[in-house]
């Protein structure tokens, strides 16, 4: 007899809200101001439309946030919910030896710093947790910062990916928008894209073993070493 699946619990309401707040645009962490090498794309004639610049994300979801970030963001959440500071501490080293570019490395721990400082404000943070977040040397990377206000919810990893990715999405849409430049409709159908992909890409993620995660994105790293130079620039990587 085949074994039946149980259909999965539902995500209350409190913890989709809180996903969907951390995902915004809106957070004060300065997610806005960084295009991640797309604008350079853009300068060098790699990203020119709706199609190259769907391309262009696609990939960089896939061989980027797929095999990096997402990965980080699922083990960092098990380990903050279990109180693993020498693994949290792990993590954050990896993420920010395996940065690029001066520019990448500088984003992550800006917009990591923003975070931490997002959660001193709120009541229900830990304060244990966010003590040992912000003592991080030489800094707290975006993606250890995303987990631990993920752990403060009752999301699961790949809840805690998919909004993780999605919010990464909505940036580099806007990115897109003002850098190649494209209509808003244009950026709706390359978002679509995406939100049909990070599914995917997400469980890929989780299911990676340390030894699997990488950060190799060759011609991502050359186009944001050249942008730290580039005459006019509309964004900070």
């Amino acid at each position: 007899m085949p074994r039946v699946r149980r259909p999965a619990a539902p995500t209350s309401a409190a913890t989709l809200l809180a996903l969907m707040w951390l995902a915004s645009p809106a957070l004060p962490v300065g997610g806005f101001s960084y295009s991640e090498g797309l604008e350079a794309a853009a300068e060098a004639g790699l990203v020119r439309d709706e199609a190259t610049a769907r391309e262009w994300l696609l990939d960089q979801l896939v061989l980027g946030l797929g095999r990096g970030e997402l990965a980080v963001v699922g083990r960092a959440l098990a380990a903050w919910r279990r109180r693993d500071a020498a693994r949290v501490r792990e993590l954050n080293d990896w993420l920010l030896a395996t940065r690029e570019s001066a520019e990448m490395r500088l984003q992550t721990e800006q917009m990591g710093r923003s975070l931490a400082a997002w959660l001193q404000q709120r009541p229900d943070t830990d304060a244990a947790a966010l003590a040992a977040l912000s003592a991080l040397p030489p800094a707290p990377s975006y993606p250890v910062a995303f987990a631990l206000a993920a752990a403060g919810t009752q999301a699961s990893a790949r809840e805690a990916a998919l909004a993780f990715a999605f919010g990464w999405a909505e940036n580099m849409v806007q990115a897109a928008i003002k850098a190649v430049p494209l209509g808003q409709s244009a950026g709706q159908r390359i978002l679509g894209a995406l939100g049909e992909a990070i599914p995917e890409t997400a469980d890929a993620a989780l299911a990676l073993q340390d030894s699997e995660r990488m950060a190799f994105t060759p011609m991502l790293a050359v186009l944001s070493a050249r942008h730290e130079t580039q005459y006019s620039r509309l964004f900070r990587s």
